[in-house]
């Protein structure tokens, strides 16, 4: 998804972005709610929500089963962690209280997602009327990282280049097996069904914030977007938070898992912002080479061959997981993750959400019941 410099935006498209001055973490988590007898979703996230109050780390979202739960601003991994547990606490008990458990994976197993109901906003409505059929498929569930960038000079070079960590961010989230009751063969089937959005998918890979810019302006003069939210880019900036902001993540069921991919993700943003102000151009790698590789991680997950240079150079995405990690064991110090960024390891290890989703079928003779029973029993608050 190669695209050549946007026109000059001129004065009336400039889009300003709010810089960090550090190098800082927030990080979204969304839930669903499960009914406990049927295992099947509840629609109930109004009342939750209403019964919470007014808080501004607790989201609705598109469909009335989902609860989005979000950080402050925090400085490292530990601390964002800490801030999703506390809130956590109090979410779960309501959600207990009414008689649901929170769930988290990129899709649920058997779900139908005819009988899901949608938030009432307009932003929805007019998403849905927009999309349709596709828009109406949208029973996914994922986690966004937020990184603070200094200088809006420096967020297309290292969006392009964290494209080359797609597939390893992609296969150690993987979650999403299942589909309508069916296993679809995908270790990822929410990346595939994601990008049928018309703005969602692959960033185009701008080396300029003036090239953003022009893309911004052309997609709101041609009417496809009205606001920059409604770009839905699995890697995008957030110029009013001054963040780059990583959306590739499946859900995430606990937060052991959850910490290990904050804190890698952390460190591939400020190893990539220190190497730029070092003076290194950074490594890129053509559009087709990062397509393919969304595709083999979201198909084989931690079994997939990745491609890893411009020479189309392949790797087992776990045995180039391994180096990236010993490389990366500087900056985990400097940002106060090494124990974190050491638990990625134990994912592709003991076995990612859609391995154990599917080891737990396999055992109940394909019982997709007890899958879910064993992704609620996971998240340990």
């Amino acid at each position: 998804m190669a695209s050549s410099p946007g026109p000059d935006p001129g004065a009336g498209a400039r889009i300003e972005f709010a810089g960090s001055p550090r190098p800082t973490l927030g990080v979204e988590w969304e839930f669903a709610l499960v009914d406990p007898e049927t295992r099947d979703l509840s629609n109930e996230a109004a009342s939750v929500i209403a019964e919470l109050g007014e808080n501004p780390r607790v989201h609705k979202e598109l469909l009335r089963n989902t609860v989005e739960v979000v950080t402050g601003i925090c400085d490292n991994t530990g601390e964002a962690m800490a801030d999703l547990a506390s809130t956590l606490q109090p979410v779960r008990q309501i959600v207990r209280e009414r008689g649901m458990e929170l769930f988290c994976a990129g899709t649920h197993p058997f779900a139908k997602w005819s009988a899901q109901k949608l938030t009432d906003a307009p932003r929805y409505a007019e998403l849905i009327k927009r999309t349709q059929w596709w828009g109406r498929q949208m029973l996914i569930w994922g986690v966004h990282v937020h990184v603070g960038v200094s200088s809006e000079h420096k967020v297309m070079p290292i969006i392009t280049s964290m494209l080359n960590y797609y597939p390893h961010l992609l296969a150690l989230s993987a979650s999403s097996p299942y589909w309508d009751g069916e296993d679809t063969g995908y270790a990822s089937n929410r990346a595939m069904m994601f990008q049928q959005l018309p703005t969602a998918g692959l960033p185009f890979q701008f080396q300029k914030w003036s090239e953003f810019e022009g893309f911004v302006a052309d997609q709101k003069k041609a009417g496809i977007i009205d606001h920059m939210n409604e770009i839905r880019w699995d890697i995008r900036p957030s110029p009013h938070l001054g963040t780059i902001e990583v959306r590739i993540f499946d859900g995430v069921s606990n937060l052991q898992e959850l910490s290990a991919l904050v804190a890698l993700t952390h460190c591939l943003i400020v190893d990539l912002d220190r190497r730029f102000e070092a003076g290194e151009t950074l490594p890129v790698m053509p559009p087709w080479h990062v397509q393919e590789n969304k595709w083999r991680a979201a198909r084989y997950g931690l079994d997939a061959i990745i491609i890893q240079d411009a020479d189309s150079n392949e790797k087992l995405v776990t045995e180039d997981l391994d180096a990236l990690l010993e490389r990366l064991s500087p900056v985990a110090q400097s940002l106060s993750c090494s124990d974190e960024l050491a638990r990625v390891a134990d994912i592709y290890r003991a076995g990612a959400s859609y391995q154990r989703q599917r080891r737990v079928a396999e055992e109940h003779d394909g019982d997709l019941l007890a899958v879910v029973d064993a992704l609620i029993a996971e998240l340990v608050i």
